[in-house]
C-alpha cells in the first residue's frame, strides 16, 4: 500500500490554532507534520529585537502544547528556511507546503521567492492561504475595500478533531533567547499566545472598550481602553477576521449603546489596517525608499547623529518626546497619536530621514508590522506625496494628553518636582524655580536640543515648497492612482482640487483617521 506523503504546515506570523486554513487543509489531506523555523535572516534583521523573539518562543510553546492535543507534533528548527524544508524533504519526503500568505519585510520577500523556486524544482505544492485583506498581485485599488469586506465575512476556518501525524520526529525543548544570542530584553511585554489573545480580546469587546474613543489619545487612558491586540494581530495568535466578526456580533447585540458607538470607532480602525499592509505588497520598495522619489535627497544628506541618539535615548528636552520614548523603550508599546508625535519630532523638529528611526521603533514595537509599519513611518514624515503633513507640537501634546503631568513625571523623574505651568517646557523656568524644583535644564535634564517654532517653521517652509513643484504634483498623482484609499470621497490623482481652505488646497488627500491602527 502506497502511503500518502505528509503535508507540512508553515506557521509564520500565524502562531494559533482558530480560523487557519492552511491547518484546515492539512487536517483533510492525511498525515501532516508543523513547522516554525527561527530563521536567522530574521534574528540578524535590523528591525528584530530581543522581545520579538521573546513573544514568538512564549506563542510558540503555547502553540505546540496545543496542537499536540490534537495529534499533530510541532518541529521548531533554527535555520535558513532552505536548508530546513531540504532537511524535512530528506527525512520525510512531503509533498505538500501549506501556509498563509505573508507581507513581510524585504529579507522574507526573498525567502518567499527562493522557496518557491524550490518548491518548483522538489515538485512540492506549495499552497499559500490568505489571513488578511491584502489582496496579492493586485491590478487596481478599485474595488478594494469592497474585497477587504468580504474575506472579513466569511466564514471563519474551524479544527474539528484531531490530525494524523507524520512519521514523528525529534522535537527538543525550545531554544532559549540566551541560547539565540540575545539578553535578557527588560520589557514588561504583553502575555503572548492565542490563549491571552482571545482573553484581550473579551475583555476590551465587553468592557475595556467602553471608552475607547475617548481613551485612545492619551497615552495614559490608552493602556487599558485600546484594544491592546496589535501585538497578537502582528504576530497572528489571533485573526485579523475573528477581531472583526467579535466586534461586529458585539455592536449588533449589545443593549448597551454607548459600549456599541465606541467599539463602532475600533471597527472602522480596523478597516485601515490592511490598506497599508496593501501599499507594501503593492510596492515592497518602500521600505527602503520614499514613496514620492521628488523626496529623494530632502533629508538624508542633513542627518544629525547627535540629534538622533537624543531622540532614541529619551533626552531632547521636550518633555512628552522624552517621556514617550521612555515608555516606549520599557513595555514595547505606545498608543498611535503619541507614535505620530515621536515620528513627526523626528522628521520635522530635527530633520531627520525615516529610514534609521524607522527601524529603531521597529525593535522598540513589540507589534510590529512592517506593512504598517514602513507606510506609517513615510506618511508620518511627508514622503508619501498625497497625505496631510501631520507636524505635532511637542508641547501642545503635552498639554492635551497629559493635563495633569502624570505620564510626564512618570516617565521623566528629573521633573517630579517641576510645577505643572512649567512641566510642559521646564526650560521656562527662572533660576529661582529651577532651584525649588531640584531641576537645573541643562544639567539635570536637558535644554531643548531644537527650538520648536524654528525647526517647524523650517521643516514647514522646505516640505510645502517642494509639494507646490510640478514635478512633486505629478509624481502625487502616481502615488495616489496605486496607494490612496477610494473611499476618500477625492480624486484619484494628486492634483489640487478648488478649496476654500488653505490647508485642504495643499494636499492630494484628505485628513481621515487613517493612522489611529496601533489599536
Amino acid at each position: 500500500m502506497v502511503q500518502t506523503p505528509p503535508a507540512l504546515v508553515w506557521f509564520k506570523r500565524d502562531l494559533r490554532l482558530h480560523d487557519h486554513a492552511p491547518l484546515l487543509a492539512a487536517q483533510r489531506s492525511g498525515p501532516a507534520l508543523g513547522l516554525f523555523i527561527i530563521e536567522p535572516e530574521w534574528l540578524n534583521s535590523p528591525e528584530c529585537d530581543a522581545q520579538h523573539v521573546d513573544f514568538v518562543l512564549r506563542s510558540l510553546q503555547e502553540l505546540r502544547g496545543a496542537l499536540a492535543a490534537r495529534g499533530l507534533p510541532l518541529v521548531v528548527r533554527v535555520d535558513s528556511a532552505l536548508r530546513v524544508l531540504s532537511q524535512l524533504h530528506a527525512e520525510l519526503g512531503f509533498g505538500q507546503l501549506l501556509s498563509h500568505e505573508e507581507t513581510g519585510p524585504g529579507w522574507s520577500y526573498v525567502r518567499d521567492v527562493q522557496v518557491g523556486q524550490w518548491c518548483q524544482a522538489h515538485q512540492v505544492q506549495w499552497q499559500e492561504f490568505t489571513q488578511t485583506g491584502v489582496v496579492r498581485r493586485l491590478r487596481s485599488r478599485s474595488g478594494w475595500a469592497g474585497r477587504w469586506q468580504a474575506r472579513m465575512d466569511a466564514p471563519l476556518q474551524l479544527l474539528q478533531g484531531g490530525f494524523v501525524a507524520a512519521r514523528p520526529l525529534d522535537q527538543p525543548a525550545l531554544p532559549t533567547l540566551a541560547e539565540l544570542g540575545f539578553p535578557p530584553h527588560g520589557r514588561q511585554l504583553q502575555q503572548a499566545g492565542e490563549k491571552a489573545a482571545r482573553r484581550t480580546l473579551q475583555t476590551f469587546l465587553a468592557e475595556r472598550g467602553y471608552d475607547y474613543r475617548k481613551a485612545l489619545s492619551s497615552p495614559l487612558s490608552a493602556q487599558d481602553g485600546c484594544s491592546r491586540l496589535s501585538p497578537h494581530l502582528a504576530f497572528g495568535t489571533v485573526s485579523l477576521r475573528t477581531v472583526h466578526q467579535a466586534t461586529e456580533v458585539t455592536i449588533a447585540n449589545t443593549p448597551d449603546r454607548a459600549l456599541a458607538h465606541a467599539l463602532r470607532g475600533f471597527a472602522g480602525r480596523l478597516r485601515w489596517h490592511c490598506h497599508f499592509m496593501q501599499k507594501l505588497e503593492d510596492e515592497p520598495d518602500i521600505e527602503f525608499q520614499n514613496f514620492a522619489r521628488v523626496c529623494d535627497g530632502l533629508r538624508e544628506d542633513d542627518f544629525n547623529h547627535a540629534h538622533f541618539a537624543a531622540w532614541c535615548e529619551g533626552r531632547t528636552g521636550y518633555p512628552m518626546v522624552d517621556a514617550c520614548m521612555r515608555s516606549l523603550r520599557a513595555t514595547g508599546w505606545l498608543n498611535f497619536r503619541m507614535r505620530a508625535m515621536l515620528v513627526s519630532f523626528a522628521s520635522y523638529h530635527l530633520w531627520l530621514h525615516w529610514r534609521e528611526p524607522g527601524l529603531f521603533l521597529a525593535r522598540q514595537f513589540l507589534d510590529f508590522e512592517p506593512g504598517i509599519h514602513w507606510s506609517q513611518m513615510q506618511m508620518q514624515s511627508g514622503t508619501t506625496g498625497i497625505n496631510t503633513l501631520r507636524m505635532y507640537s511637542p508641547t501642545k501634546q503635552a498639554q492635551d494628553q497629559d493635563p495633569e503631568g502624570l505620564f510626564i513625571r512618570r516617565w521623566v523623574p528629573e521633573l517630579a518636582r517641576v510645577p505643572l505651568p512649567y512641566l510642559a517646557q521646564p526650560w521656562t523656568m527662572d533660576a529661582s524655580i529651577q532651584r525649588l524644583a531640584a531641576c537645573t535644564i541643562g544639567q539635570d535634564y536637558p535644554a531643548p536640543i531644537v527650538d520648536e517654532k524654528l525647526a517647524l517653521k523650517a521643516a514647514k517652509d522646505r516640505m510645502y515648497g517642494l509639494r507646490q513643484t510640478p514635478a512633486a504634483r505629478e509624481e502625487a498623482g502616481e502615488v495616489q492612482a496605486r496607494h490612496g484609499s477610494r473611499k476618500s470621497g477625492l480624486p484619484q490623482t494628486g492634483h489640487r482640487r478648488p478649496s476654500k481652505t488653505k490647508r485642504s488646497a495643499r494636499t492630494a488627500q484628505a485628513p481621515s483617521a487613517q493612522g489611529d491602527l496601533f489599536t
